[in-house]
């Protein structure tokens, strides 16, 4: 019995180690059975979350601490959009399964984050939750108008919604308003300075923007608020992890082979939008195999040039690239046929973490192997009962 007690404890902390990683179902469970706040509480969280394609509370909070950290103004504006997201989908009548895994507040999420970070009043002006609310209750709703068209395809709306409503704030207001000016952003003229060459990169600056890539998914340039990110996805998803890593410096190098200012890619906005594609690719929406893998990094190069390309035609117009370029680019590899059985799209209804596709990806092809086993064991009397007339 005494040397059944190590084995035991090993279990337990096995069980409770568990308990935090995936989706925590077990905790959703849980959530379900408890008063309102509670609830909203656990669908705020993972709404913080599934920003990064994740639903977890537990990475949510992670999330959420580490946006305190770069800046406690923005992440108050971020759980405020997320709330009356989450609260508008509510009222609204929007599927209950929805809401609770946060796929209601995420966009609102970015929308109050991005909305505090581009704003050029100082922090704690508190007007500014004015318009952060109202952007936020729509996101619902812009999100249900896109879905109804993308779901013709079973398509995710990724951030579409975010997006098309912080275009909308800062296009109506511009930097010169008196209430709500926005940062000011100039039109890029040179692209290319001269004076940029490798010889003059700082290696320890181009090693922070690994993490800081994966933080500027929220606006954030700290890498403390990345690695905190980076953590919250490691304790769902290791395969998540790996593969915001791996956009990230796929980002950086897309930005080192086109020449870009060495500011921007130690800023991490080389890399937000790769992160988000390879993700996305690398065993969200896809089974991953080494295909699919391979496609991952294949998106996020093409997402990173599709950056440099809407960064520079927006900014004429005084606009962030936002998260137009991981929408469109991943879009695009979501509608790629083949022919591969390695290149497997799930349908949206059983899309969860990678490790949780892999197993259902398993099931359906052993219970395929199981019917092709009893078709195969058939007698020929059932096969074609009419052979029982020529007897």
């Amino acid at each position: 019995m005494e040397n059944d007690r190590p084995s035991n404890e090993k279990f337990r902390l096995f069980r409770a180690v568990a308990f935090f990683t995936g989706d925590m179902q077990a905790c959703g469970d849980w959530v379900n059975r408890q008063v309102l706040v509670i609830q909203l509480l656990d669908w705020m969280l993972r709404g913080v979350a599934q920003v990064m394609f994740v639903n977890n509370p537990f990475s949510g909070l992670l999330i959420a601490a580490g946006l305190f950290l770069q800046n406690p103004w923005w992440a108050l504006n971020g759980l405020v959009g997320t709330f009356v997201a989450t609260v508008s989908a509510l009222l609204f009548g929007y599927k209950r399964d929805a809401i609770s895994a946060g796929l209601q507040g995420y966009n609102g999420t970015l929308v109050g984050m991005l909305m505090a970070v581009f704003s050029a009043k100082e922090a704690w002006y508190w007007w500014l939750l004015l318009p952060n609310a109202f952007m936020s209750m729509l996101c619902p709703l812009v999100s249900g108008a896109f879905s109804s068209v993308a779901s013709k395809w079973d398509l995710p709306v990724f951030t579409l919604p975010f997006n098309v409503l912080l275009y909308l704030h800062m296009a109506a207001t511009g930097a010169s308003h008196p209430f709500f000016p926005e940062v000011a952003i100039q039109p890029k003229l040179n692209l290319h300075p001269s004076n940029v060459s490798i010889l003059s990169l700082d290696f320890q600056k181009l090693a922070h923007a690994v993490p800081v890539g994966v933080g500027q998914v929220y606006g954030c340039d700290s890498p403390w608020t990345g690695g905190l990110i980076l953590l919250a996805l490691l304790v769902s998803s290791p395969i998540i992890c790996l593969h915001a890593v791996i956009g990230s410096a796929a980002g950086i190098l897309s930005g080192l082979a086109l020449a870009a200012p060495h500011r921007d890619i130690y800023m991490g906005l080389w890399g937000y939008n790769s992160v988000l594609s390879c993700i996305a690719i690398g065993g969200v929406f896809y089974v991953l195999t080494w295909h699919t893998h391979l496609l991952a990094l294949i998106s996020a190069v093409f997402s990173a040039y599709m950056a440099s390309a809407i960064s520079n035609l927006m900014s004429v117009f005084g606009l962030p690239a936002c998260t137009w370029p991981f929408c469109l680019s991943t879009l695009i590899f979501l509608l790629i046929s083949s022919e591969t059985a390695a290149i497997c799209r799930l349908p949206l209804s059983v899309v969860s973490f990678p490790e949780k596709n892999q197993r259902y990806r398993r099931q359906q092809l052993q219970a395929s192997e199981e019917e092709k086993q009893q078709a195969s064991h058939v007698p020929d009397d059932e096969l074609c009962p009419m052979l029982s007339c020529w007897d």
